[in-house]
């Protein structure tokens, strides 16, 4: 008997694998809308977090997703580039320290504008990274607010979790 095909659905074979991440962001961007909140968001100025680019989605809930999605590189890099506040939160938890350049990490902390993002990501990503001592002291030297936090936030990470450190 033959099978019956929907000839509407496209074939994963004939989406490009851009599209597919294409589709991996959108997805995690409904996700957090989904559980965003306004009382969650209106909270954050509480903190000096802006919340111009945020839905108001809480740290929890933006990692219990993260553990369900998994590492991926390219996925963290996308989510990255959106600008929004929740995306770049998953970015750090999603990324793959193994992964993650030198030029990667002086991008993103250029692109960090507040407490929250610099020290996720420090905390989260950039301490497990094979470039993290390097930075810290590259860092540190620098003027800009939230390059010089990067620095101080990725040494206070790594002095807890760098085991091998002396």
């Amino acid at each position: 008997m033959p099978r019956k095909t929907n000839r509407n659905r496209k074939s994963p074979a004939t989406k490009s694998p851009q599209r597919q991440l294409g589709d991996q962001v959108e997805d995690v961007i409904a996700a957090l809308k989904h559980n965003a909140t306004k009382k969650v968001r209106d909270g954050m100025a509480r903190y000096g977090l802006p919340s111009d680019k945020a839905s108001g989605v809480p740290v929890g809930t933006m990692q219990k997703l993260a553990k369900r999605l998994g590492r991926n590189h390219e996925l963290a890099v996308a989510l990255w580039k959106t600008g929004w506040y929740e995306a770049r939160m998953m970015a750090a938890f999603l990324d793959e320290p193994a992964k993650v350049t030198s030029t990667q990490m002086d991008n993103w902390c250029r692109d960090f504008d507040n407490w929250g993002i610099c020290d996720t990501v420090c905390f989260a990503l950039f301490d497990r990274t094979p470039h993290a001592w390097h930075k810290v002291e590259q860092w540190s030297w620098r003027r800009e607010e939230f390059v010089k936090r990067a620095a101080f936030a990725l040494l206070w990470s790594l002095s807890v979790h760098d085991k091998r450190a002396k």
